[in-house]
């Protein structure tokens, strides 16, 4: 980096060093190229816009889909000692004014904004009249049909490249494949981009995913791992939030709601204790995280198949931001894809959505239900989803590469008497009956069908009847039998099935390895010593008492990341704190005192 520009970011945030990427992502802008910049949850992309406006000096406009979302940055730069502003809906007239003039005095030096604030006649012609040079445009995925999170209103930004010709476009967005980076440059219209795709492996999380069969029990064993550490559930339905937070309390934990089905106020509520660490739980539909920025999220559980793999990776990828262990368990069945289709093909009718948007929708279905049915390393699976290669030949950090996972040597047999099944019931029938046939059950329904008398019947009866739903589901992930009907899923035969049965086509099953210890659990605390570890709960509950004074989330004051920098430096002057990695003048100013206090007095 150029000395100044070196010497400015060390200032202001403390860094002396900066993230793969980063350093290409600063330049772009300051040497007025347009760019596009992905990088991965917790890859700090947002310095790559904040950083280039406090350099020149200028005012960066920073296009944002969430009210919060803006806040939590305004509020995050305010304390790196940087002039940051939002203007939205929530403000009364005599506020946004006094921020305009601000800006029109060039006293700011980032301004966030609503794309339809942007696109306003009155707001245009405030950054005409102070020159403006850059527009960042954070969450950039949005304007994409092809993305996993289209916003209408992020189309309106096509009109930029001609109301702004002179102005430096730069997308920024952490989940998007290659078509995806394609449209975003088109719509946008970027002119010769610096595109810049950063790793997208997260080697410290654990991935784990898990046939659906007793999903409270399956819940509560992740929570026992988890104890005192900090977590987000996820469901599909509002309905689902409500029922698991009350069963939750039931079993002595104390978890908070988030879905949209909430006054603003109640989200609000649950957002911000999660963010100031008065609670460490909350149970949300896919509407909570965007702008969630703290670092010590010990594990993500979904209860139910996200609804695209750039979804999951945005959702997991909340833990761990802090580069220490972090586990992430995905329970699904058969039945979440056909939920998900039916809620996609729903909202579309009711939006009037293009037919090229449905069909984006269901092919993202299509390829997170493949991931939850393969038998691939679970890291390999997403990096190269994002057209990226992926070298170890193990992660040791998923349930594959764990062995906790194994492939079934009987897979094409056993592949062969479930189709046969299938197609001795006349492909008239569920999962859960099949496997009912498979295992050998004598109900009155599969007397009463004579199903009894089937040639299939009680083939699998050694089976555990959730392992055979399970093998049928990773057979619809393999497209080797479909599964059509929403409410009352029917299992078909195709092409691929027949082959199967005439033995043109191997099959790979896993299942489960029982294992006599419980699962391996993530240390969230890598320290040499004990006294490092305690030294670090004193410094956290120091962070917690002063963002209780302020009012404040205690990632703002330091993130965890910070802390253990501390730990490991153990500064006593304001000089040698001042070496720390993440302690810029004004933090050091602000708290610098209580946190050396603290060390000393630690020894």
């Amino acid at each position: 980096m150029p000395g100044d520009m070196e010497s400015i970011i060390e200032k202001t945030w403390g860094f002396r060093t900066l993230r793969p990427l980063q350093d290409k992502a600063i330049r772009a802008v300051l040497d007025g190229r347009d760019s596009l910049v992905v990088l991965p949850t917790g890859g700090g992309k947002s310095l790559c816009f904040q950083a280039p406006a406090v350099i020149r000096g200028d005012t960066t406009v920073v296009v944002s889909p969430l009210i919060s979302l803006m806040k939590d940055q305004v509020d995050s730069l305010r304390e790196y000692g940087v002039a940051a502003a939002q203007l939205d809906s929530s403000q009364t007239a005599v506020e946004r004014n006094a921020f305009e003039s601000d800006v029109a005095q060039g006293a700011i030096r980032l301004l966030f904004v609503s794309p339809e604030r942007l696109m306003m006649d009155s707001f245009q012609r405030l950054l005409k009249q102070i020159r403006v040079k850059t527009i960042a445009i954070d969450e950039a995925h949005c304007i994409s049909h092809w993305g996993h999170d289209f916003r209408p209103e992020y189309r309106q930004l096509q009109e930029l490249r001609d109301r702004f010709p002179g102005v430096t476009l730069h997308a920024y967005t952490a989940t998007a494949t290659e078509p995806v980076r394609s449209d975003i440059i088109q719509q946008l219209g970027l002119r010769d981009p610096v595109v810049l795709v950063g790793n997208f492996d997260r080697p410290n999380l654990t991935y784990r995913v898990l046939p659906r069969h007793d999903m409270l029990k399956q819940v509560l064993e992740v929570l026992n791992r988890h104890k005192d550490e900090a977590g987000i559930i996820y469901c599909i339905r509002r309905a689902d939030v409500d029922e698991l937070c009350a069963t939750l309390k039931q079993h002595h934990f104390d978890p908070l709601p988030y879905h949209a089905g909430l006054t603003p106020e109640q989200r609000h509520a649950t957002q911000e204790a999660f963010s100031n660490e008065r609670c460490d739980l909350v149970v949300a539909t896919v509407a909570f995280g965007m702008g969630i920025d703290r670092s010590n999220i010990r594990f993500v559980l979904h209860t139910g198949m996200p609804k695209s793999i750039e979804h999951y990776q945005q959702e997991a990828g909340r833990g761990g931001r802090d580069g220490l262990p972090a586990e992430c368990v995905l329970l699904t069945s058969g039945r979440d894809f056909m939920t998900w289709k039916w809620i996609v093909e729903k909202s579309a009718e009711e939006a009037g959505a293009r037919p090229e948007f449905v069909r984006g929708a269901l092919g993202h279905l299509e390829d997170m239900n493949r991931y939850c049915r393969g038998s691939a390393c679970r890291h390999r699976v997403l990096v190269e989803h994002f057209g990226q290669s992926f070298e170890p030949a193990n992660c040791q950090a998923c349930d594959i590469c764990l062995g906790e996972m194994k492939t079934e040597p009987e897979s094409t047999v056993i592949a062969q008497k479930i189709l046969s099944c299938v197609a001795r019931i006349k492909e008239g029938f569920g999962g859960g009956h099949v496997a009912a046939v498979l295992r050998g059950d004598t109900d009155e329904r599969i007397q009463r069908l004579g199903h009894d008398k089937l040639s299939t019947f009680g083939l699998l009866k050694t089976i555990p009847k959730t392992q055979i739903r399970d093998w049928i589901q990773q057979l619809i992930g393999q497209k080797l039998l479909d599964q059509v009907g929403a409410e009352y899923p029917i299992l078909k035969l195709n092409t691929a099935s027949w082959e199967v049965m005439k033995s043109q086509r191997d099959v790979v099953l896993i299942k489960a390895v029982k294992r006599e210890r419980g699962e391996k659990k993530p240390q969230p605390l890598p320290f040499d010593a004990a006294a490092d570890g305690e030294l670090f709960g004193q410094l956290r509950r120091l962070r917690r008492q002063i963002a209780i004074e302020l009012g404040k989330p205690p990632y703002i004051i330091f993130t965890d990341d910070v802390l253990r920098n501390l730990v490991r430096a153990r500064p006593t002057t304001p000089e040698e704190m001042r070496k720390v990695s993440g302690v810029g003048d004004m933090k050091l100013q602000q708290y610098g005192p209580r946190f050396l206090a603290a060390i000393q007095e630690f020894g």
